[in-house]
């Protein structure tokens, strides 16, 4: 259990947090949400230890560890990925040198009865059950589970980690720290490099994770199939629902329109009070009403409405010029670097008006292609026309790449602004929430989300009627998100987006490419149409290879097959009854903890606590392999 106890942040006057409070209980899904720069980032940080509040303190139960993941990391490129990933159970390495040391010494010794023997036995046994909590037995199993569900190859295992791009780093900082089996995890912005079945993975591995967690995302889908609380920090306050996002949003509205409610009527008894107060004062009939009155309002508790934060972007596309109705003619494309193959055969046609969705795992090519439809990177075969009248517009991904550091918000687009449309940059970024001094803020210093508005906006320099939009939500709080989505929707050009958040997806595109297995395939359909077909077609392929399998073996006796049915039955059966038994545990030890006031005795019910979490989560896995076979 964590509990932040009156926090204040303050910067040169001005309070980024002011008296709040949170409590996160075991096995907590909380979902941190807020604008970009209200302080969610700061918060964990706060949590960790990384960051020191001006006021107030978080603390933490005995034994709680914390499972850090930031936005951004230095990651080593030293080991292979298996290597790298295996030092997540670096206590278990210990404690396994520790365990067979203590066993070579119990093996000589013959001092039984000794107070050193008992404590010897003692610390064999901590050690022990720390190896048990901790996973020591599956670890091999963990790494390889981990790694296939963040979407390595088995044959990524043995390669070099610095062959890796910066994104797949992040995946095996965030293997590790799902290693690792924290008590809270804290993650920021997780999803930022992953792709949509890397995502559905992770969401199934934290939704069934035993300890707790906290996250920042701006994934919606994300958030509400992982999350069962929603804490939003606005304007220094922080408000707390315990409902999954959707909800929350519902919710949300549904108080401050409570608040508004009772916040008139109440001002409106306050103004006939007055009225009636100024109207009988110097009345001698009247004076007993009039004191009565002055005293109701002097004990009236004024009610306040909490204060909303209303900054929102002000997206609008320049009309598109009209182009040719063949945008471009994509035949037989394909892309390899050097011995490299990265993807071939994309062979189809954008027309003008497409919305269009480029999704796959990372390193499929989906960047790659867009670079290669704006013209920054050559193909390696095949053919790509784009149309003469066509204008395009792009948005990389890697912004910190491509904007000076040391220029501010207003030189990063006068730089490159032309003609009247520089007369009018300052109302540009006043729409992207660049104010006042904000423009004269050098790029270095913005947050990832500021960065990102900052380089759409290069967008509404010049009409375009083709936009390249590689990953553009990255960092963008959800409202921002939807402004983006609405005004890409308005826009009359065509759009092609490489992303991997499905409710931006959702209702934006009409046609999904996906980029998988060195090759491309064309969906006619929004988003979930693709995940549908795409969830069939696993099913299709697991069966067809079952069928094979099947057609390859010798065939067995019904008797024998009725025998390992039983047997399988039986085995699933006692999993099962395993499985409750420890979920029925967990809840009586939970509610151990809750009451328990002895501090002696707590930290061996935490103890206990973890080592049957470990244990259902080590049974459910069991049950899972046998389901498989």
């Amino acid at each position: 259990m964590i509990s932040v106890d009156n926090i204040t942040v303050s910067y040169g006057g001005w309070d980024l947090f002011s008296d709040i409070s949170l409590l996160v209980n075991p096995r907590d899904r909380i979902g941190l949400v807020g604008k970009n720069g209200a302080g969610k980032t700061t918060l964990l940080k706060i949590v960790t230890g990384e960051q020191i509040p001006t006021q107030g303190v978080v603390s933490k139960s005995e034994g709680e560890t914390i499972g850090y993941l930031p936005q951004q990391m230095k990651v080593a490129d030293t080991t292979t990925l298996v290597e790298e990933t295996a030092k997540a159970f670096g206590e278990v390495l210990a404690l396994e040198s520790e365990i067979a040391r203590i066993n070579e010494q119990l093996f000589v010794r013959t001092d039984y009865e000794s107070d050193s023997y008992a404590a010897l036995l003692q610390r064999l046994t901590d050690a022990q059950d720390r190896y048990h909590i901790l996973g020591g037995e599956t670890r091999e199993a963990d790494i390889e589970k981990t790694l296939l569900g963040l979407g390595f190859k088995r044959s990524d295992f043995s390669r070099p980690t610095r062959e890796f791009s910066g994104g797949w780093r992040m995946r095996i900082e965030l293997a590790k720290l799902l290693l690792a089996r924290p008590s809270v995890f804290l993650l920021d912005e997780p999803t930022n490099h992953l792709d949509i079945e890397s995502i559905q993975w992770l969401e199934g591995y934290l939704r069934d994770y035993p300890g707790a967690v906290m996250v920042i995302s701006h994934d919606r889908a994300f958030l509400d199939n992982v999350t069962n609380r929603t804490v939003e920090i606005s304007l220094g306050k922080l408000y707390d629902y315990k409902v999954p996002y959707s909800k929350y949003v519902v919710l949300r509205q549904e108080r401050r329109e409570q608040q508004l409610a009772a916040y008139e009527n109440q001002q409106k008894m306050i103004e006939k009070t007055e009225e009636f107060i100024a109207k009988f004062r110097y009345k001698p009939t009247k004076s007993n009403q009039v004191q009565s009155r002055v005293k109701q309002l002097e004990k009236l508790e004024r009610l306040e409405v909490d204060e909303e934060d209303t900054a929102t972007l002000n997206i609008k596309f320049p009309p598109a010029p009209r182009s040719g109705q063949i945008v471009a003619e994509v035949k037989e494309v394909g892309k390899s670097f050097g011995d490299k193959h990265v993807f071939s055969g994309a062979d189809f046609t954008i027309e003008r008006g497409d919305k269009i969705a480029l999704v796959g795992r990372n390193g499929e090519g989906k960047t790659t292609f867009a670079r290669m439809l704006v013209g920054e990177v050559p193909l390696s075969e095949g053919s790509l026309r784009v149309g003469q009248t066509v204008k395009t517009g792009y948005y990389a991904q890697n912004q910190d790449d491509l904007m000076e550091g040391n220029a501010t918000v207003y030189d990063t687009l006068d730089k490159i602004a032309v003609g009247d449309i520089r007369t009018r940059l300052r109302d540009i970024l006043g729409a992207f929430l660049f104010r006042g001094e904000d423009v004269d803020k050098k790029v270095k210093v913005l947050s990832g989300g500021e960065r990102s508005r900052l380089a759409m906006a290069r967008l509404m320099l010049e009409p375009y009627n083709l936009l390249v939009l590689d990953e553009p939500t990255n960092h963008m709080d959800m409202r921002s998100k939807d402004i983006l989505k609405r005004a890409l929707m308005r826009y009359d050009g065509t759009v092609v987006v490489v992303s991997h958040d499905r409710e931006f997806l959702d209702g934006l595109v009409d046609k999904v490419y996906e980029f998988r297995d060195g090759g491309v395939r064309e969906y006619l359909g929004d988003i979930w149409y693709f995940l549908e077909k795409r969830k069939l077609e696993n099913l299709a392929e697991v069966e067809t290879k079952a069928v094979e399998e099947r057609k390859e073996a010798p065939k067995s006796s019904s008797k024998e097959d009725y025998l390992r049915k039983k047997e399988a039955d039986k085995s699933r059966r006692k999993l099962e009854s395993a499985i409750a038994a420890a979920e029925q545990k967990i809840v009586e030890l939970e509610a151990a903890l809750a009451e328990n006031h002895d501090y002696n005795e707590y930290p061996e019910l935490q103890k206990e606590l973890a080592r049957q979490m470990h244990e259902w989560e080590k049974l459910n896995y069991e049950l899972e392999l046998l389901k498989d076979e």
